[in-house]
């Protein structure tokens, strides 16, 4: 039999816990990097990591029952000056998306995506001229990273406007227009907040919000109306309540989202208070909101005429 010192016992023990020591500092680091492979840039420089977004029970029937929430609104919407009546509505619906391409995927695939995707509609008359404004975005449920692309159009007698942000290596920006100062543009921007993405986040975890003082780049809506560069703002935000406050002090502007504070976060209303108008018609006004309906429904097979009786339980007729 080998005899084996007491020296040479500790020795060997000693290379034995720091070897599975390593072992699992390195399962433990494999197991990080998978987490946040997708872990946006913007957030790899200030040093903030967020843990993928755990989808409890409730989360999981509530968002993947094969339907949409969609949610009525009765608006009052600031345009030239002036308070005009008209709904606006948001659908929220979580769906595969294709990460390069970045479009909705015709097929599952455990390389896809999961967006909880925000639809956000207005609709309203300005004299004798109807607006229609659309604003898409598409944002990953794993709550780690910025919205992966985003898309507005806004449509008017004088003519229409378009624009898309893809989120690559930075953001990506074409937008057309038919005014000629803006017409049709290609930019990139450095990452940072986006409004947009703001929405959707709430309705996954509204504690995750940013809160301070921040860099944010306004709306895509807001941006067109107001036909200001499209670049990040100094703006400050707060969460308090159940109402979500951004203020964009060289804006002059503040939106307040309020919110049941409760799963699953769903929105009553909110707030957008700017000066709106031209010359002597330019004046501080305050867009409303209000909740009129909530349904959820696989709103894209309801597309017959008897399925219109959806449009009046919405108290959109």
């Amino acid at each position: 039999m080998i005899k084996i010192s007491n020296f040479k016992r500790l020795t060997i023990v000693s290379v034995f816990f720091f070897g599975l020591l390593l072992s699992c500092n390195e399962s433990q680091t494999d197991k990080h990097q998978v987490l946040h492979t997708n872990t946006d840039i913007a957030l790899k420089e200030n040093k903030v990591l967020k843990p993928s977004f755990k989808q409890s029970e409730d989360f999981k029937n509530y968002w993947y029952s094969g339907t949409a929430e969609i949610t009525s609104y009765q608006l009052e919407q600031a345009r030239y000056g002036e308070l005009r009546d008209g709904h606006a509505v948001l659908v929220f619906v979580t769906e595969d998306f294709l990460p390069e391409k970045q479009v909705k995927a015709d097929n599952y695939n455990k390389a896809n995506t999961s967006i909880l995707k925000l639809n956000a509609t207005k609709t309203f008359n300005t004299g004798v001229y109807p607006y229609s404004i659309m604003q898409s975005t598409f944002y990953p449920v794993s709550n780690t990273e910025h919205a992966i692309k985003l898309s507005c159009s806004v449509q008017e007698w004088c003519g229409h406007v378009y624009s898309q942000l893809n989120n690559r290596d930075q953001f990506e920006i074409t937008s057309h227009s038919y005014f000629e100062r803006e017409a049709d543009q290609d930019l990139k921007l450095d990452k940072a907040i986006l409004e947009n993405e703001l929405w959707p986040q709430l309705r996954l975890d509204p504690k995750s919000l940013p809160v301070g003082d921040l860099e944010i780049i306004p709306s895509l809506e807001y941006v067109r109306l107001k036909h200001i560069e499209l670049k990040a703002y100094p703006a400050n935000a707060q969460l308090e309540n159940g109402v979500y406050t951004i203020t964009y002090p060289d804006l002059n502007r503040q939106i307040a989202i309020h919110f049941n504070a409760q799963f699953p976060f769903d929105i009553s209303g909110w707030e957008e208070t700017y000066k709106d108008g031209y010359g002597i018609n330019a004046k501080t006004l305050t867009t409303k909101a209000t909740k009129l309906k909530t349904i959820k429904s696989p709103y894209w097979s309801k597309n017959s005429n008897d399925d219109e009786v959806l449009r009046k339980e919405l108290g959109l007729e």
